[in-house]
């Protein structure tokens, strides 16, 4: 089977993309783990279908680079959208149908992505660090030296600690700088099994975490290894943030043709 794919990234979280309007392809666990392989296969952080869906601009379906379906992906939507525009669904707001429900997103006058995220009813406190469920399960970590850590054995730790074993859980580790609404995130994902250069809801659920601005709309500027995302926001109370949007880049690297093979 010959498939049609193109490759999108966002602040450097990569992914396969792919036309499914027809609903021509139906892949298997095995097909996209190799397909996301960086050694054997195209190489990506995940893959994504856009199928229709009647009432919405496109349905959103995300698998994880081990193959499996995946739930909500900040960066994978906001690819998606871009992704959608070239194909040539042209809104000034997009509705799409994703994991964990209804998003919103736009395309601004310079190519910036900007997602609307669910809103956020909790933050918990575990033990001295914090949980945040931003469409994906994350786990979050305040640290000094984050450009300097090992992100994968401390990820890796946490993921499998024996709290998070068998659900999994994003971990991120963030620094606040001098600047209170500057902070820098590395995360070591599930699914990849690795850190990626970037992520959506991990880089969200830090900049709820790490809020200080007491008045009015409310903005975060996050750097991450693959570079810079904006998360606005409103506070309800001190656990419950509303209106909240995630904002970058989101470009197309490349499209190619690639043969599956179907005994897989």
């Amino acid at each position: 089977m010959l498939l049609h794919f193109f490759k999108y990234q966002g602040t450097g979280n990569d992914f396969i993309l792919v036309d499914n309007r027809k609903n021509n392809f139906a892949l298997s666990t095995e097909q996209i783990k190799k397909l996301c392989d960086r050694r054997f296969g195209i190489g990506a952080d995940g893959l994504m279908l856009l199928n229709s869906k009647p009432g919405y601009d496109f349905d959103m379906k995300y698998f994880n680079a081990d193959g499996k379906e995946g739930s909500m992906c900040g960066n994978g939507g906001r690819c998606m959208t871009k992704f959608a525009y070239h194909l040539g669904i042209h809104r000034n707001k997009y509705k799409f149908f994703a994991a964990d429900g209804i998003h919103e997103s736009e395309i601004d006058l310079d190519g910036i992505v900007s997602l609307k995220m669910k809103d956020v009813k909790t933050i918990k406190k575990f033990h001295s660090d914090f949980i945040v469920d931003t469409g994906s399960p994350h786990y979050i970590k305040m640290v000094n030296d984050v450009l300097d850590m090992d992100i994968y054995k401390k990820g890796h730790d946490i993921r499998y600690s024996k709290e998070f074993e068998e659900e999994g859980i994003n971990v991120n580790f963030v620094e606040q700088t001098s600047e209170q609404e500057k902070i820098i995130v590395r995360t070591y994902e599930r699914g990849v099994e690795d850190e990626t250069f970037s992520c959506g809801t991990g880089v969200t659920a830090a900049a709820l975490v790490c809020f200080h601005n007491e008045n009015g709309f409310n903005e975060v500027e996050v750097k991450t290894l693959g570079g810079v995302l904006t998360v606005e926001f409103d506070k309800v109370d001190e656990t419950r943030f509303q209106n909240i949007w995630l904002c970058g880049p989101a470009e197309k690297s490349f499209e190619g043709n690639v043969e599956i093979d179907k005994s897989e």
